[in-house]
């Protein structure tokens, strides 16, 4: 599934047209980025939680020609499904 589909699917299922449940579905992504660039974590009851985890730096080597480089350390995003959610699945 795809953003297209989503905003499709959520226009149906809310009753609202496509250009609302685009705007919405901008709103939220919005809204959790802010809050990850903050340090703080997005928590969804029975969805799952967003936050922010900090990868130390470490080597890694080239694929191709199998050098040795080094990989700077950085915040990644991550998320964790919630238990209702990782038992439908």
């Amino acid at each position: 599934m795809n953003k297209a589909d989503l905003i499709a699917k959520v226009s149906e299922d809310a009753g609202i047209t496509k250009t609302q449940a685009n705007a919405a579905l901008d709103s939220f992504v919005e809204a959790v980025t802010k809050t990850l660039k903050s340090g703080g974590k997005v928590t969804l009851v029975g969805f799952g939680t967003f936050s922010v985890s900090k990868r130390s730096a470490r080597n890694g080597r080239n694929p191709q020609t199998g050098e040795t480089i080094k990989i700077k350390a950085r915040k990644v995003a991550r998320f964790k499904a919630g238990k209702e959610l990782a038992s439908k699945i």
